[in-house]
């Protein structure tokens, strides 16, 4: 009776967990569709990279276009810009720009790129040690099935307005890098020019060509 008791309890924990992930891909997967409904959008952002046994903890602010594959960041020091399939990381102190090929199996910064791939490279649950005092927010921890850059990706949703308002990315070195957004504005009428690097508009700049 007991071993049978015992049976039905695990029984029922496993279903609820089954039915936990599955609503967290639900959910995910909702506010995924609302985000790239957005023919391009822009969010102003809150950045910090964290090691905890290198004593690092940085902190920066920036904007990020982005646009299907293709996006642009502008933040302390740089500007990274992506066409999706080349990047250019401009360094305007050292007036130089590094040029490089997107890979397809580069796990972007892009947030469009990160989120779109997940149900290919990660398992969706939500995090029952994360609570928040506006009901309206859910944690999903994304958990890497195998041989990604990133163990984990932890990811803050409004599950009322199906909007992005967090994620946090944990590689096999200790690093988190978190990226809060703190306004976003969608569908935009945005130059021609977002999403790439034209040297023409830089005078004296140094290309790096890393290809």
């Amino acid at each position: 009776m007991k071993n049978g008791l015992l049976f039905l309890l695990m029984f029922a924990f496993a279903t609820s967990w089954a039915q936990n992930d599955k609503d967290a891909e639900k959910l995910l997967e909702a506010v995924i569709n609302k985000t790239t409904s957005y023919s391009n959008f822009k969010a102003n952002m809150a950045i910090t990279m964290v090691n905890t046994e290198m004593n690092i903890d940085e902190k920066k602010s920036g904007v990020i276009y982005v646009k299907g594959d293709a996006y642009r960041i502008e933040m302390e020091g740089q500007t990274i810009i992506s066409d999706g399939k080349t990047l250019w990381t401009y360094l305007p102190d050292s007036e130089e720009v590094m040029v490089s090929d997107v890979e397809e199996s580069d796990e972007s910064i892009s947030p469009t790129r990160i989120l779109t791939k997940y149900n290919e490279d990660y398992k969706a649950r939500f995090d029952p040690d994360s609570k928040y005092k506006n009901a309206s927010l859910k944690a999903i921890i994304l958990k890497a099935t195998d041989g990604k850059n990133f163990d984990k990706i932890s990811v803050t949703v409004n599950a009322d307005k199906l909007s992005l308002e967090s994620f946090s990315m944990y590689d096999k070195d200790g690093n988190v890098f978190t990226y809060q957004i703190i306004s976003l504005e969608p569908n935009l009428d945005l130059p021609a020019n977002t999403f790439v690097f034209d040297v023409k508009d830089y005078p004296g700049v140094e290309v790096v060509d890393m290809r």
